[in-house]
């Protein structure tokens, strides 16, 4: 007889769809069987949402571009909507090295589709969309270390 964790599954079951949370890289399994139910967790992160873009202090330049030295005019504004970088890692475009990537300039994404990975601790984090739009910029490289906060990317 095989040893139940809690009179619910045994042991071995548990095991099993532990392997399958580690091998799909799902970050949550639930299972039921009747009146009996479990839920796994894995160790897949999933992405935090975008933070909010915070206001230069008083008398930086806008957008993060900087003006010309000496200069009074004021650096053009960034348009778009700014897709930021939700860990610190490396940003990978695509999901191996010979797949097409995600998404390139002019392409229209919508709401939930993966844009681009992160790799952080040797954990691929995909990111998906927060808004529907065209991609306008990819602003770092395949491969870039990105910080947390860092846009990444610009939809319109």
């Amino acid at each position: 007889m095989s040893e139940k964790i809690y009179g619910q599954f045994d042991l071995e079951t548990i095991e099993k769809l532990a392997d399958i949370i580690n091998s799909k890289e799902l970050s949550e399994l639930t299972i039921t069987d009747g009146d009996k139910t479990i839920t796994l967790k894995g160790k897949r992160c999933v992405p935090a949402p975008a933070p909010i873009p915070v206001m230069p202090p008083m008398g930086a330049p806008m957008g993060g571009i900087p003006a010309p030295a000496g200069s009074d005019i004021p650096a053009p504004a960034v348009s778009g909507i700014q897709v930021t970088a939700p860990i610190v890692g490396t940003f990978y475009a695509a999901p191996s090295p010979d797949s097409k990537p995600f998404v390139k300039v002019g392409d229209r994404v919508k709401k939930g589709d993966v844009i681009f990975i992160i790799e952080s601790m040797k954990v691929m984090s995909e990111v998906p969309s927060e808004f529907d739009g065209v991609v306008k910029e990819i602003c770092v490289q395949n491969g870039d270390a990105v910080e947390f906060g860092q846009t990444v990317m610009i939809l319109e």
